[in-house]
């Protein structure tokens, strides 16, 4: 059904499936390689739980436009480095995996914030890869220590495995991962602001970063069908904001993003796809959701340029 309202006018060609290759709905290739000394290089399981790669199609990055080209050599492929990663000392440390850009590396780190599926769901890894791919460092960080939510598992259970993730803890492990990219990106002179994207738990917790930061390190965020949002702290958000969900999210209610997006202000903007569930950007289920994930992504990457990378 697409998209059926937006608060603020996007460009036209934002609106349009077409302006991204259908080709491009999963990762194409990926090549990882050590970034520096001290973070563990990704295993190859990373590579298999992507099954739609391959070494004859790489996605070429230009301006900010993703073109799909076949009959491309490995080295021209060779577009998206990936190091695994333990942030923090001891006990209290956390498991988190980093994709960065080779080529037109535009220099800005991004936070990615999983659902309650976890940093190694192969859907999330997908997404942080397509975001490396149009120039960007991808941190995703393990918010639930090892324990995800296990799809297989009875949906009765829900709660209690949710009661399990004390919602402290993750603030300290989201703010340990924030420590690093400053340190790595921001206090290194790479970059001068960070970004934020986060989906359904993770989602959530872009409020949560954003009104703790308070526009100390990060310039914008991008929240798709977050859950258990703080309207409270959402008055506390000193950058814009990109809310993107379905008319048939029953976990995301349509008019409780409007009143966040209108609390924050400073250029927010609700994206709202009609007929659509939750899920549909990062885990589309059927064709209709497939078309929409792609001017999802389409809207997500035009904000992240024009909000970081050209600041940036």
């Amino acid at each position: 059904m697409g998209l059926a309202m937006t608060t603020n006018t996007l460009p036209p060609a934002l609106l349009s499936a077409s302006s991204i290759s259908s080709s491009f709905r999963r990762p194409l290739y990926c090549h990882y390689s050590s970034i520096s000394a001290s973070p563990r290089i990704l295993s190859s399981r990373i590579c298999k739980s992507l099954p739609s790669l391959t070494k004859n199609t790489a996605c070429r990055v230009s301006s900010g436009q993703v073109k799909v080209e076949d009959s491309v050599d490995d080295e021209a492929c060779e577009l998206v480095n990936g190091v695994e990663l333990s942030i923090g000392e001891g006990d209290d440390s956390i498991n988190a995996y980093l994709l960065k850009a080779v080529k037109n590396n535009n220099g800005t780190g991004i936070l990615l914030l999983s659902d309650v599926f976890g940093f190694e769901d192969s859907s999330t890894r997908d997404f942080a890869y397509r975001v490396a791919c149009n120039g960007y460092n991808v941190l995703v960080p393990d918010l639930f220590r090892g324990n995800p939510w296990v799809k297989d598992q009875p949906k009765i259970m829900f709660q209690q495995w949710l009661a399990t993730q004390d919602r402290q803890r993750v603030a300290r492990d989201i703010d340990m991962s924030v420590k690093w990219l400053v340190d790595e990106f921001i206090a290194a002179g790479v970059t001068e602001k960070l970004g934020v994207i986060g989906f359904c738990f993770g989602g959530g917790r872009v409020i949560d970063v954003l009104a703790q930061d308070q526009g100390a390190h990060f310039g914008t965020g991008v929240s798709f069908y977050g859950t258990r949002i703080n309207p409270s702290a959402a008055a506390n958000v000193k950058v814009p904001v990109l809310f993107i969900s379905g008319d048939e999210d029953p976990l995301c209610p349509v008019n409780l993003l409007k009143d966040i997006e209108k609390s924050i202000g400073r250029g927010s903007r609700l994206v709202i796809f009609e007929g659509r569930g939750h899920g549909f950007a990062h885990r589309p289920e059927s064709p209709e959701d497939d078309e929409d994930a792609e001017q999802a992504f389409a809207v997500l990457r035009s904000w992240l340029q024009e909000g970081l990378a050209v600041n940036n």
